[in-house]
């Protein structure tokens, strides 16, 4: 068989290329396998699982405010006391049979103060809470 001097070299760089691509496929299973012989780890979620919500039923409307006490509760966000008491105002100007009672609430608006709803409740009495936004 004669092959002409280009025909040999497209041989050997053919040749030459297969190996190439030989080694670089072995080199990547070899990779793949010592990727899946390392010690698997188990990952868990941080954030859980939120309990369930307890649907509760809104309260019960008052027929009307006359002769009852609102509580005007304040939890200190941006300038809601100030709102809060220009509402009793309001109300001793335009409702004075309604009595009404500003509180600042302890903690923020998502923390619990049972002092002051059994205060309301004790009282029998409605509440607007300030809350913002």
């Amino acid at each position: 068989m004669c092959l002409s001097k280009n025909a040999k070299h497209l041989n050997i760089l053919t040749k030459f290329g297969v190996a190439i691509l030989v080694m670089l496929l072995n080199s990547i299973n070899t990779g793949e396998l010592a990727a899946n012989e390392q010690e698997l780890i188990s990952v868990l979620n941080p954030t859980g699982y939120a309990p369930a919500i307890e649907r509760k039923p809104m309260a019960v409307r008052p027929v009307g405010l006359e002769g009852k006490t609102v509580y005007l509760v304040d939890v200190t966000f941006n300038n809601g006391d100030v709102f809060l008491q220009e509402m009793q105002k309001w109300f001793a100007a335009n409702m004075p049979g309604v009595k009404t009672e500003f509180r600042v609430k302890k903690g923020a608006y998502y923390t619990d103060d049972p002092d002051l709803w059994q205060e309301i409740k004790d009282a029998n009495g409605l509440m607007i809470m300030a809350i913002g936004h």
